[in-house]
């Protein structure tokens, strides 16, 4: 299953490639504070790589901060039970 996320990942990042190298039109963008004059290739290619650092930015926050919790969890759980958290742990291994 993870070959073919990675190979979905591959024909997708060539499809956007192919599709991002026809676009050699010249455009203004205005941005904040100034305007610039881009490819649009360059422009969206930018754009998405951007807008995908900020996602696994705030998915790696978020994922952090559930795993913390669920050791924090399993610790206060521990010390609460420990005679039943090491059978747990033995019936795990």
């Amino acid at each position: 299953m993870k070959i073919i996320k990675i190979v979905l990942l591959i024909a997708l990042f060539l499809a956007t490639l192919a599709l991002g190298s026809q676009n050699q039109a010249v455009v203004t963008f205005n941005y904040l504070l100034a305007q610039g004059d881009f490819h649009l290739s360059t422009l969206l290619g930018s754009v998405f790589v951007v807008g995908f650092v900020i996602s696994w930015i705030i998915f790696g926050t978020l994922h952090l901060k559930s795993q913390l919790t669920v050791r924090k969890l399993k610790k206060q759980l521990a010390k609460q039970n420990p005679s039943e958290s090491k059978e747990v742990v033995s019936t795990k291994s």
